[in-house]
């Protein structure tokens, strides 16, 4: 197949993680590498950026700063959460989208983040087709929620859980040094996939972990929450740590969160802004049982927490970026980037990289198999121990200057209008 020739745009979208960037260093590093890619740009917020012809020119970037966002977290180019409307309803952004790829005769565009940012790849990738203008569309995955569709797990999910397990097993020593009763509810990120919270249970396996997990594969009862707690106490000597995600629902599907404020705001693509379910739960368990109660939040730290980052982690979403790079050289399009697990015979971890239609991957969410939650709901089985361990492996962090970590300091030059 004949090479395609023209400019790159990259853009950043959703939530970000602590290893984001280390998708965007392997796309920009490896796209600069390629002849028929004449120009790489980073769109300042996401599709945002593209519409309003605000882009950086990433060829300006010192290649040594490049290499320093593998360990930067947050994403780098600034992020957005922009819902493009269906095409067919209304045209608008698409029409000015064509504008600005034929201006700048931009023939490669990958948009990095989850289900909604695969969303709208998938609707770029279709409308530049459409009006015949020849591109390759390519999404590369992120999230720390390991919800999207096609892929074994996602970058940024190994290093967030990292952080979860391990902050809970210092929340635990912490919580046990006195020997009064204490209740710990601790609030961990995820919506409607409870992959996150479940790697509370990687503290279990070091027997420092929570007495009670909550995920929102399993409707949730306050009643039942109650008597668990009670239960827990009664064996523990008035002592229960409980982890629970934030997006945990009853069975009527209504989230815990809305059920205790009506006016939770609302994000573009009509989802809840979560937080708080830990508060109010840890209040009701108050009110139950007369206990001194703490509720944390792990709230941003569980997804910048690059001072916890897993290699392997780092280096697959690295490697992510690298492989949509040349996918698309060599005429891929329409596709996001995976991960496939491929254990070797002797049972060590091994991963390949592959590629899924994005319209497999746009707005559709893996959750945690049934057969994995145990304990009536309240624990996570030796198979999801079994899957996250090898994804958490390794150390790898920025390098230090005074005792702190340095991170990548873009200079971010616009591109020349």
């Amino acid at each position: 197949m004949e090479k395609l020739v023209g400019a790159l745009m990259f853009g950043q979208s959703g939530g970000p993680s602590s290893v984001i960037n280390s998708s965007a260093a392997g796309v920009f590093t490896e796209a600069l590498k390629q002849d028929c890619i004449t120009a790489v740009y980073g769109a300042a917020h996401g599709i945002r950026g593209v519409l309003n012809e605000e882009f950086y020119d990433m060829s300006k970037e010192d290649p040594k700063e490049l290499m320093l966002l593998k360990n930067t977290p947050s994403s780098a180019l600034g992020s957005v959460r922009y819902k493009l409307a269906d095409f067919k309803k209304d045209d608008t952004d698409y029409k000015r989208l064509l504008e600005v790829f034929k201006k700048y005769n931009i023939r490669y565009f990958f948009y990095n983040g989850g289900n909604d940012s695969m969303d709208t790849c998938n609707k770029i990738s279709k409308f530049m087709k459409k009006n015949d203008w020849e591109m390759r569309v390519m999404g590369v995955p992120k999230t720390i929620d390991n919800d999207l569709f096609g892929t074994d797990h996602c970058p940024g999910y190994a290093s967030a859980a990292k952080y979860v397990a391990t902050t809970m097993m210092e929340l635990k020593l912490d919580a046990n040094v006195y020997d009064t009763p204490m209740i710990t509810v601790v609030e961990i990120m995820g919506r409607h996939a409870g992959w996150l919270t479940a790697a509370a249970s990687l503290a279990n396996y070091k027997g420092l972990g929570p007495d009670l997990i909550y995920l929102p594969e399993v409707a949730f009862s306050t009643e039942k929450f109650l008597a668990d707690v009670e239960k827990k106490l009664a064996e523990n000597n008035g002592k229960c740590m409980i982890a629970i995600s934030e997006g945990i629902a009853n069975a009527d599907g209504e989230l815990i969160a809305e059920t205790l404020n009506k006016n939770i705001a609302k994000d573009s693509f009509g989802h809840a802004q979560l937080g708080g379910v830990g508060t109010a739960l840890a209040n009701l368990c108050k009110e139950k049982f007369g206990s001194k109660t703490r509720a944390i939040e792990f709230s941003l730290m569980q997804r910048c927490g690059a001072h916890l980052a897993s290699k392997v982690d780092v280096e697959e979403a690295f490697k992510s970026g690298a492989a949509a790079v040349k996918y698309a050289v060599r005429g891929t399009t329409d596709k996001m980037v995976v991960l496939k697990r491929d254990t070797t015979p002797s049972g060590k971890y091994k991963c390949k990289i592959g590629v899924v239609g994005l319209s497999k991957a746009a707005n559709t969410e893996k959750k945690i198999p049934a057969e994995w939650i145990i304990n009536d709901g309240t624990m996570l089985s030796q198979e999801y121990i079994d899957y996250a361990l090898p994804l958490i492996q390794g150390d790898c962090k920025a390098p230090l200057e005074d005792g702190l970590p340095r991170f990548a300091q873009l200079k971010k030059v616009l591109a020349n209008k």
